[in-house]
């Protein structure tokens, strides 16, 4: 059975059986929690939780989810993989173990056609109410198996909702492992289908991976995960997931790039299967908006790239080898999941840049590694530092393997004890950063569900409205729900409806105030949501007290939200414009919207040129004076996406979605707030452009009133700047052009000067050299030189100096501060004499330190008056050196 008819059969099935198929949530979840989608049911959390009332009482879906946890072990076992699809059946308080129990085992048997005495079931170690279920469905006890918390129970990895499992497990036979059901091997064994009961709520875990349960449920739930590649792998009968349909085209290019076959077993096996599997990772996660990145999603991102090429280059593929095994994945799965083939040419271009500077970071790794290499052997060690190791691994992301592999090759080993503490300690660090961001987000969360509990969504007016009666359903006050709160508190407000837009999309939210009945006025200074469909308006209570139950006249700064929607109309233009010049993968990936400011983040490779930023402006203000008309409507996100719509990255939308048109050349999903024609947004004016990260780009741009004000400073600054240069501003670039050709051709002359005065001054210094043992030696305090003149005046000086053992130890004062530079001669660098040595005592006398390795070093310190002193002792520490007295 092909994967093509594995996911329709699934879907048949429950759809046949009452539930709503709907679309995989984007891997980049729209939950603080998580970094990426991990299950079936993270787009649904918040039916199980009882935050938002379901539209429906069962769904099905096939999800994207990625994991990283077990990345390891990919090649090395059949079943893992860090991309998978994850066909699922949810019940939101509708039925339970019986009915997900029947369907399960109905669709295993019936619909795949699975051998019923090759199945074996797992259940939690005290649910007996499961263990009947499927002994009555007609699986003998003898091959049901109870299992602890580690295998049937599960939970996101995070606090939410959680509860004990049930696995149908499937007996590959003798050939993949020992006998004894899923208790013993997992690889004969596979795992197929896991049923989640959902039924408690889970709290932060221990350091042993336990987790406390926090409370029930209101409503039993279900939630299953069927992995669409074990299955596959079961059903079409091949050893591995890199076997099978979904990946087996890729496998394939990667043999073409090895120039050898699949092996099918040992380390060539591995990697192999790393480059293929991980290919599909990368595709899908580039085509939902992640892209490398030194931390977070970006770095998960990266490291699987990073891992890929350096597998690819253990199979001998020297060359490019992640654009051809993602475009592979491209062509063969882009029909099923049409995201990766509109974003081909962005999967494209992200992965030749990484691959590219990833060959940058080796050779440059190569380089630091080499020198740390002959530093060891000179310390006469046989053990390249952890620490070492470490940094090129954290800092220049160079791996552990090669740093081991190099130092094989020069006769050492590495630290890696060492390394390893290293890396557990950033790791520590960093987990307790990120616990404690998440503890805060989930005490918010908590917070606002006490809050909010029994209360409707607000009702959102500010469409058409910028003031409403409003009533205060709920107020918190020092992160605490409270019943009133007095003047100069700060307070956060849920009303039962709002003429307030929280932020999100990009735009912040809005401001304004609420005032009450008995002249209590609350500041409102930013609303933003709370929950899904709860809006949380923070403020400060600006006189009075404001109590849970009044009822006041909420008032929209009306100028700052023009300004907004002015901001948001223009980001979409710049959005069809941007796609327009530079082509469709270069989406927005993020943006700010402000009051006639915003900020615009997309995909792409290369700095901006002059001529398209003015193409772009002079675009987008083309637009904007043929006054298309805006328009909002709604339809159901299938309809918006059959449309055209341009649905954004990482952003979370419902069955009914809201389409803003702005004329005929963009078409947006939005729930922002816009002008009603493109002429409302004034004008639209480009600040520049920057990198904020591997392959993205930003622009900056202003509009409206801020836009006029700085055409305005733009103008009198050129009017001043042509006053000075007593000409017309139309002249004034050309008249100023000439006169900075002129001044650069001043200063190399006097360049060339200074130059020839230096090079005097070292023969003058040379000729002043005494004698110090078998050699020369030049101590001297020298004036007028700049700071970064001094050295090379030292190193100058002493190659003027006979052949052999010779030094020179300059110093001058600047700024009040004493400096010096030391210098040796080849003959006696050769002798193992640095630099650095003579100046180390002197650099204490001047309180300071010194720094720099081989023939030449600089010191210096905030002791001025001490120069002379200082220049002696080194004259002293070089006449010992140079076997002088």
């Amino acid at each position: 059975m092909r994967s093509t008819q594995i996911r329709q059969t699934f879907t048949d099935f429950f759809t046949s059986r009452g539930h709503q198929s709907v679309p995989s949530s984007p891997l980049v979840p729209d939950d603080p929690t998580l970094l990426l989608a991990n299950a079936g049911m993270n787009q649904f959390k918040p039916y199980f939780l009882g935050e938002v009332a379901p539209p429906f009482p069962r769904a099905t879906s096939i999800q994207k989810c990625a994991r990283t946890s077990d990345i390891e072990n990919v090649g090395r076992t059949n079943r893992h993989a860090t991309f998978f699809e994850m066909l699922g059946n949810f019940s939101f308080g509708d039925y339970f173990k019986e009915d997900a129990i029947a369907y399960a085992w109905e669709l295993a048997t019936q619909g795949y056609g699975l051998e019923k005495d090759r199945l074996w079931i797992t259940v939690f170690e005290d649910d007996d109410e499961a263990e009947r279920i499927w002994r009555r469905v007609g699986v003998p006890a003898s091959r049901i198996q109870r299992l602890g918390m580690v295998d049937n129970y599960w939970s996101m990895g995070v606090p939410g909702p959680c509860g004990p499992s049930s696995e149908l497990n499937y007996d590959r036979g003798p050939d993949f492992g020992r006998e004894g059901g899923p208790a013993v091997d997992g690889e004969r064994y596979v795992e197929l289908w896991n049923l989640v009961f959902m039924q408690s709520v889970r709290g932060e875990g221990d350091k042993k991976g336990g987790f406390p349960i926090v409370g029930e449920l209101a409503h039993k739930s279900i939630d299953t995960g069927l992995g669409l590649d074990r299955l596959a792998a079961v059903l079409q009968d091949v050893p591995n997931v890199c076997t099978t349909d979904l990946l087996l085209p890729t496998l394939g290019t990667v043999q073409k790039l090895a120039e050898r076959d699949y092996p099918g077993e040992g380390e060539e096996k591995v990697s192999f299967e790393v480059v293929t599997e991980h290919a599909r990772s990368i595709a899908f996660l580039i085509a939902d908006g992640v892209l490398p990145a030194k931390d977070g999603r970006g770095y998960v991102l990266r490291r699987l790239m990073r891992r890929s090429i350096r597998h690819a280059r253990l199979l001998g593929i020297d060359g490019p080898v992640l654009p051809a095994v993602t475009a592979s994945v491209v062509t063969h799965l882009g029909d099923v999941w049409p995201e990766l083939s509109a974003q081909a040419a962005l999967i494209e271009q992200v992965v030749t840049a990484e691959e590219e500077s990833f060959g940058r970071t080796l050779a440059q790794g190569t380089r630091l590694l080499d020198a740390a290499i002959s530093r060891t052997r000179q310390d006469r060690s046989g053990a390249l530092p952890g620490e070492t190791a470490f940094e090129l691994a954290d800092t220049y992301g160079f791996p552990l393997e090669l740093t081991v592999e190099a130092a094989r090759d020069a006769g050492l080993t590495v630290d890696e004890d060492r390394f390893a503490a290293l890396l557990d300690e950033q790791r520590k660090r960093a987990k307790a950063g990120g616990k404690a961001k998440t503890a805060e987000a989930l005490r918010k969360m908590d917070t606002y569900r006490e809050v909010a509990a029994g209360l409707p969504r607000t009702e959102f007016l500010g469409y058409e409205h910028l003031t409403a009666e409003v009533t205060v359903m709920g107020l918190l006050t020092g992160g605490s729900v409270a019943a009133s709160a007095g003047q100069g508190a700060e307070v956060e407000l849920v009303l039962d409806r709002s003429p307030f837009y929280a932020e999100a999309g990009g735009q912040i939210g809005d401001t304004g105030t609420l005032t009450t009945g008995d002249g209590t006025v609350v500041r409102i200074t930013d609303t933003r949501y709370g929950l899904e469909g709860f809006r949380v308006h923070s403020g400060r209570v600006l006189q009075g007290e404001i109590r849970t139950g009044d009822i006041g006249e909420a008032h929209v700064d009306a100028d700052r939200r023009k300004g907004l929607t002015r901001s948001h109309s223009a980001t979409h233009i710049l959005h069809a414009v941007v796609m327009a010049t530079l082509g469709d993968h270069a989406r927005q990936q993020g943006s700010l919207v402000e009051p006639d400011r915003l900020r615009f983040d997309f995909a792409h490779f290369a700095a901006l040129t002059p001529e398209q930023l003015s193409r772009i402006e002079t675009a987008v203000n083309g637009h904007v004076l043929d006054d298309p008309h805006v328009r909002a409507w709604y339809a159901d996100r299938a309809e918006a996406e059959a449309a055209g719509a341009i649905a954004l990255f990482g952003e979370k939308y419902g069955e009914t979605v809201r389409i803003v048109d702005i004329g005929d050349f963009s078409r947006e999903l939005c729930g922002g707030t816009h002008v009603a024609h493109g002429s409302q947004i004034g004008t639209f004016r480009l600040l520049g452009e920057s990198s904020i990260g591997s392959n993205l780009r930003r622009v900056e741009a202003l509009t409206g009133h801020d836009a006029l004000h700085n055409l305005d400073t733009e103008r009198r600054l050129l009017h001043e700047l042509s006053g000075l240069l007593g000409t017309r501003p139309a002249d004034a670039p050309g008249i100023l052009r000439k006169r900075l050709d002129a001044l650069a051709e001043a200063q190399e002359r006097l360049s060339r000067l200074r130059a020839e005065e230096l090079r005097h001054q070292a023969a003058l210094l040379a000729d002043r050299a005494r004698p110090a043992g078998e050699g020369r030696l030049v101590v001297q305090r020298v004036t007028d030189i700049a700071p970064d003149e001094l050295r090379g005046l030292a190193t100058d000086t002493v190659r003027r100096l006979p052949h052999g053992p010779a030094a020179v130890i300059l110093g001058t004062e600047h700024d009040g501060k004493a400096l010096l530079a030391a210098a040796v001669s080849p003959t006696l660098h050769d002798t193992g004499v640095q630099a650095a040595r003579l100046l180390t005592t002197a650099a204490r006398t001047v309180g300071g330190g010194s720094g720099g390795r081989g023939p030449v070093a600089s010191a210096g310190g905030r002791h001025a008056e001490a120069l002379d002193r200082a220049l002696a002792v080194a004259g002293e520490e070089a006449g010992r050196v140079m076997g002088e007295g």
